[in-house]
């Protein structure tokens, strides 16, 4: 078994057991949370192809399984399904057990800063492939839901997000190549800042970031039609 894929079943694994813990009920909104991830892994995807056939990032052949799908292994492909399953379980929980939250008005305010102040340092940064387009991206969406749809769920994202961090420096800092002789994902240092924290990339939470808040976007939609068609 790859390196990569036993991170995977780490990943999963606790969600997975406690997805029929009697408070939460994870296992009853499996239908919204796989249309959203179906939909969202399908836009990273196509990037994340795009950049590896770029030379923005590759994969070490030492920790995978060889097994390859348009030009990604497959554990790359695993990971837009394990990654979201786990952070929306954090979602969740957040949403069970701190319901209040904190203020909408605040959470905009956060996101509107957030996304001003990424977006300014994705435009002094065009030529980098990771940090413009990434950075961009996120900042696109964070402006479109903070100030367009403005849904109930952000003050609640935000908090989340937080909890992700911790599990996310763990997982990805192994792939970027901590407590390991190399990475598993390698990235191409003159297509981002160089900054790291440890040894991730410091666009990676963004890239986490926006992967996840449109997982939820798209998991709260369709949650709602749910609830409406009752």
């Amino acid at each position: 078994m790859s390196l990569y894929f036993t991170l995977h079943l780490i990943t999963i694994s606790f969600p997975l057991v406690r997805s029929f813990e009697y408070r939460v009920k994870y296992y009853q909104k499996w239908a919204p949370l796989f249309k959203a991830i179906a939909i969202t892994a399908a836009f990273f995807i196509a990037w994340d192809v795009i950049f590896t056939n770029l030379g923005v990032w590759g994969f070490n052949a030492k920790y995978l399984s060889g097994i390859y799908l348009i030009n990604l292994p497959v554990e790359e492909w695993l990971f837009f399904v394990t990654v979201p399953f786990a952070s929306i379980f954090i979602y969740e929980n957040v949403v069970y057990f701190l319901p209040k939250g904190f203020s909408w008005t605040i959470a905009r305010n956060i996101s509107v800063g957030l996304a001003a102040i990424i977006l300014v340092v994705a435009l002094f940064n065009w030529e980098k492939y990771y940090t413009f387009y990434n950075l961009t991206g996120t900042a696109i969406i964070l402006l479109f839901v903070s100030l367009y749809s403005k849904p109930r769920y952000l003050p609640h994202f935000l908090i989340a997000y937080l909890f992700v961090l911790i599990p996310f420096f763990c997982v990805n800092g192994v792939l970027t190549g901590s407590f390991i002789e190399e990475p598993v994902v390698w990235y191409n240092d003159a297509e981002n800042l160089g900054i790291r924290i440890g040894t991730i990339p410091i666009e990676d939470t963004m890239y986490g970031f926006f992967l996840l808040l449109m997982n939820v976007s798209l998991y709260e939609h369709f949650k709602s039609k749910l609830t409406i068609g009752k």
